[in-house]
C-alpha cells in the first residue's frame, strides 16, 4: 500500500511465489488482495498492471522444474488469472525456458496465451540476445502486439545481458532486472568502499537509491523491479525515480563497478 501510494503502478509475481510448495501461488492472491484493499481511487487502480509469470514448476519436497508444454503453460496462466481475480493477466512472462522443448515450439506455446484471450500482453524472462530477436520476429514486438517485456538478471554486480537490454532498446521493448539491487555494497577492486556510498551523501540518497538511478540513466528501457519487505525499503527505492545523475558520476560509477558475480546456473553456458 506505501508503494502504491507513493505512484508505484506495476507489481510483479509469479506463480511460484511462495513460502513452500503447497502454497503455490500464495503471491498472486496477496498482490491481488493488496490492489483490492488499496484506498486508492477506481481510476488509480486501474493504472496498476499486475505482472505474473509461470513455467517453473515446484513439487512436494521442494522439486523444481520446468515445463514449457502448451497444456501446461495454458493451465499455469488460467490459474493465474483465477488467483488474480482477473478474466485477463495484464502482462503474462514467461519465466523459464524448459530445456525439454524446441525453443520455436515454446514460444509459440507463449503466444497462444494471448491468442486465447487469457493474457493481454506477454513478456519473457531469462531469455538471451538471440532467443529475444527469435521471439520477436515470431510474435512482433510491442507496437505490433508481440512481446513488451524482458525479465533478466541486471545490477551493478550482474552485466552478462547487456546484448539483451540492446535487443529491448532497438525494438522498444521494456527491460526489467531482476535483483537490481546486487553488489550495491560489494566492495569494488579500485575503492576502499562500494562508489554508491561514497557517492550517496551527495545526492542525500542511500546507495541503493542510487544504485537503481543508475541503472534507469544506463538505458531508458530499464525499469528495475527491486523486491522489499519494509514501507520504508519500497519508499527508497521510489526515491530513485528523482535522482538526476551528473554525466561526471554516471561515468565514475560506471568505472567503479563491483567485480561481476558468476554467470547464472539458472541458465545456459555463457558463450
Amino acid at each position: 500500500h506505501a508503494g502504491l501510494d507513493a505512484g508505484i503502478t506495476l507489481l510483479d509475481t509469479a506463480d511460484i511465489y511462495a513460502p513452500t510448495w503447497d502454497a503455490f501461488g500464495h503471491n498472486e492472491i496477496f498482490a491481488a488482495e493488496a490492489l483490492k484493499t488499496w484506498s486508492g481511487t477506481k481510476e488509480q487502480k486501474a493504472k496498476v498492471v499486475i505482472a505474473t509469470k509461470a513455467g517453473i514448476t515446484r513439487q512436494p519436497g521442494e522439486r523444481w522444474g520446468r515445463n514449457g508444454t502448451l497444456d501446461y503453460l495454458l493451465r499455469a496462466a488460467e490459474a493465474s488469472a483465477g488467483r488474480l481475480g482477473v478474466d485477463k493477466i495484464d502482462l503474462w512472462q514467461h519465466h523459464r525456458l524448459d530445456p525439454d522443448v524446441v525453443f520455436e515450439t515454446q514460444f509459440s506455446n507463449v503466444l497462444a496465451l494471448k491468442e486465447r484471450g487469457i493474457v493481454d500482453q506477454i513478456g519473457v524472462s531469462n531469455y538471451d540476445a538471440n532467443q529475444l530477436e527469435i521471439a520477436v520476429k515470431m510474435g512482433g514486438t510491442p507496437e505490433e502486439g508481440g512481446i513488451v517485456s524482458v525479465q533478466n538478471e541486471f545490477s551493478p554486480r550482474y552485466r552478462y545481458d547487456l546484448d539483451v537490454l540492446e535487443v529491448c532498446e532497438k525494438y522498444g521493448i521494456t527491460f526489467l532486472p531482476w535483483s537490481p539491487l546486487g553488489g550495491v555494497r560489494t566492495k569494488s577492486e579500485i575503492s576502499e568502499a562500494s562508489v554508491f556510498e561514497e557517492l550517496a551523501p551527495k545526492y542525500s540518497a542511500s546507495p541503493f537509491a542510487l544504485a537503481l538511478a543508475w541503472e534507469m540513466r544506463y538505458s531508458s528501457s530499464v525499469l528495475p523491479i527491486p523486491g522489499a519487505t519494509r514501507a520504508e525499503s519500497i519508499l527508497d527505492c521510489v526515491s530513485a525515480t528523482e535522482i538526476e545523475l551528473s554525466d561526471d558520476d554516471f561515468a565514475t560509477i560506471s568505472a567503479n563497478l563491483p567485480e561481476q558475480a558468476e554467470y547464472s546456473s539458472e541458465l545456459l553456458p555463457k558463450p
